[in-house]
């Protein structure tokens, strides 16, 4: 191991853990393609093994992830980059059950990091989801017509069940 000249503790568990990683890593080399022709914009919810639930390995998709598995600007650059570039040809959008940004509402939200932060949250967006069903379906909609991605790509929109691991295909 390297001397670390930022050293902090707190990350020595996981600093270990990337040495005893990387003595059996065997991904280098790849190309960064999409090997299966996948992309999936799903949750940042630990509970969800992306490639794991769709029979997938490391290359055979790209990934991408926020709170609540949303189209957001930035998922959709991913995705027109992916399309061009990393031989995306099928996209999932895969929202999941018991998602904390389906609890609250913007105004609650805010308030809880504001108390949690013990500072003013007002000004922080975070694109909570009233309507789970409703927001999938525009999400997949806003992928299907944005002008930089062909109708040549397949778009689904799927919510995960994060109790049962299956996926069940809405949109």
């Amino acid at each position: 191991m390297s001397e670390n000249p930022f050293p902090t503790p707190e990350f020595d568990d996981l600093l270990a853990a990337n040495e005893a990683f990387a003595t059996q890593f065997t991904l280098g080399g790849f190309d960064g393609i999409a090997h299966r022709g996948v992309a999936v914009v799903t949750c940042m919810d630990s509970r969800i093994d992306p490639l794991g639930m769709l029979g997938l390995s490391p290359g055979d998709a790209k990934i991408f992830r926020n709170p609540g598995g949303r189209v957001t600007a930035a998922a959709l650059e991913a995705l027109v980059l992916g399309v061009h570039l990393l031989n995306v040809q099928r996209v999932l959008v895969v929202p999941h059950t018991r998602c904390a940004m389906t609890k609250y509402s913007e105004t609650e939200l805010r308030a809880l990091i504001g108390e949690k932060a013990g500072s003013d949250a007002s000004w922080q967006g975070f694109h909570v989801i009233a309507d789970q069903e409703t927001a999938l379906k525009a999400d997949v909609m806003a992928v299907r017509a944005h002008p930089l991605i062909p109708d040549s790509v397949a778009v689904g929109g799927f919510i995960y069940d994060v109790d049962t691991g299956l996926l069940e295909q809405r949109a």
